[in-house]
């Protein structure tokens, strides 16, 4: 089959290349690349302004889109795999990682200079070092989700979903207004899982592909701001735009689970994430505080035994609920509610994203600035997470 790019139009769907077959080799070191890495200045480096950040679909690399190219990093130990600088008029907007895999979709972005148009996004072979194809609308990609399997691309009030091997649509989807372009899957190989916004505000659209089943949940009063699946696709984690409350679901009929709070005041929720073993949940904020919650859910539900993981007991830890607790039949819900078991201080406003890291008790932070933390919590007794690493990425001049 030829790898020349073809495009889909809006709605009609023209098979371009496969890119399947291609997708089984690992990335490799900035080594093994040099024959094909274009290089750039010292000052064209320094002055690269990130554009989007994206963790992997196990969180141990992350991609950085800058207005000059990508570039892919290893969280443990931290170290830039490879980049793609593409100069002038390079700018990448958002891209994504298919696990540690030389395939990645990437959209073109920057103010100035977009390397693609925004509403094309790119299917690009690291080992080929070009686009082996691409997907266009007719208006803007707001983002992209990728599985072994499957392809999916969020536009302001639609979600495509197209088979990996060779790009036909699947399943369209349409949604209330959504700018940030959300949407999540799970990621384990024999069951599909998709969670989306719905049609109304504050309604999460779930989608079963195994079971072919839909599952709506209206899951707050104001719109949805962020939220998060499990690997498994069976629990769901959402925010609402006041960011006060993040509300636990079973995606598989829709029950409420458990409830816990940010804060009192309102705040933009920028990331949230499981743990492995869905003992805990991370929350990012323009507040600039990292929670991390312990979620009291039935190990059984997951399909996994939290004995196997972490070691914990899965009591909430006592800095997790109100010490008002005991009179909530008087005091608003409020004093009643679970808090974060631990937390981080970062920058107020700038936007982080988050994810657990690889060792125990770990969270790994990324900043729009360029900075990596990982920090690791007491699971035991709580309170301000311990800095184990911090860099900036952008500049590693600077931190290596």
């Amino acid at each position: 089959m030829s790898h020349t790019p073809q495009t889909l139009d809006s709605d009609e769907a023209i098979p371009p290349t496969t890119a399947a077959a291609a997708a089984s080799q690992t990335l490799t070191t900035p080594e093994s690349h040099s024959s094909t890495t274009t290089t750039t200045t010292t000052t064209t480096t320094s002055t690269s302004t990130l554009l989007h950040l994206s963790f992997n679909q196990d969180s141990g690399c992350f991609a950085a889109a800058t207005d000059h190219g990508f570039r892919i990093y290893n969280c443990d130990p931290f170290r830039e795999i490879f980049r793609r600088e593409f100069g002038a008029g390079g700018g990448v907007g958002l891209v994504h990682m298919l696990f540690r895999c030389n395939i990645l979709a990437f959209v073109g972005g920057g103010s100035s200079e977009p390397r693609y148009p925004p509403n094309k996004v790119m299917i690009w072979d690291d080992h080929q070092s070009r686009c082996i194809g691409e997907l266009s609308f007719r208006s803007e990609v707001k983002g992209v989700r990728l599985r072994r399997d499957r392809i999916v691309v969020v536009l302001a009030h639609k979600i495509f979903v197209y088979n990996f091997a060779d790009l036909k649509v699947l399943h369209q989807i349409e949604t209330i207004a959504n700018p940030k372009g959300l949407c999540d899957l799970s990621h384990v190989s024999s069951t599909m899982v998709l969670v989306c916004p719905g049609l109304q505000k504050g309604q999460v659209r779930v989608e079963h592909y195994a079971s072919k089943r839909t599952k709506f949940i209206m899951a707050h009063d104001s719109r949805i701001a962020s939220f998060a699946l499990t690997h498994d696709g069976r629990l769901l984690a959402t925010a609402s735009s006041k960011g006060t409350l993040i509300r636990l679901f079973n995606t598989l009929d829709g029950s409420l689970l458990q409830e816990v709070r940010r804060g009192a005041d309102r705040a933009e929720i920028y990331s949230l994430a499981f743990s492995p073993t869905a003992q805990w949940l991370a929350v990012s904020s323009d507040k600039g505080t990292v929670h991390v919650f312990n979620l009291k859910v039935d190990s059984g539900l997951l399909g996994h035994d939290r004995s196997h993981g972490t070691s914990e007991p899965n009591a909430a830890s006592p800095t997790a609920i109100s010490s008002l607790s005991f009179i909530k039949g008087v005091l608003p819900k409020y004093f009643s509610s679970e808090w974060s078991v631990a937390q981080f201080r970062l920058q107020e406003g700038l936007q982080h994203i988050v994810a657990f890291g690889h060792q125990k008790n770990t969270v790994v932070i990324l900043g729009m600035d360029g900075s990596f933390y990982r920090c690791q919590f007491d699971s035991a007794n709580g309170g301000e997470m311990t800095q184990l690493e911090h860099y900036n990425f952008l500049k590693p001049e600077e931190t290596f």
